[in-house]
């Protein structure tokens, strides 16, 4: 039930990693505490898959700088 619902959903959000993530925050902000959570992520991602809530903001990442490392090699 769930994978199918998954399979959907993954029709609007391409990335997985995001879907996830839109998941997560569409069940908490529809969950209501007197109902079991399996359903409020059932029903977060069927509206996913009807293309609501898909224009959710994401934070933008920020640039980790680069590391510096000293490469070792060994004489051969």
């Amino acid at each position: 039930m769930r994978s199918q619902l998954v399979f959907t959903a993954n029709f609007q959000v391409a990335n997985r990693f995001l879907l996830a993530t839109l998941a997560m925050r569409v069940a908490c902000r529809l969950h209501i505490s007197s109902s079991p959570t399996e359903h409020t992520v059932n029903h977060a991602l069927a509206e996913i898959a009807k293309g609501r809530f898909i224009d959710a903001k994401f934070p933008e990442l920020a640039q980790l700088p680069a590391i510096d490392a000293l490469l070792i090699v060994p004489a051969a």
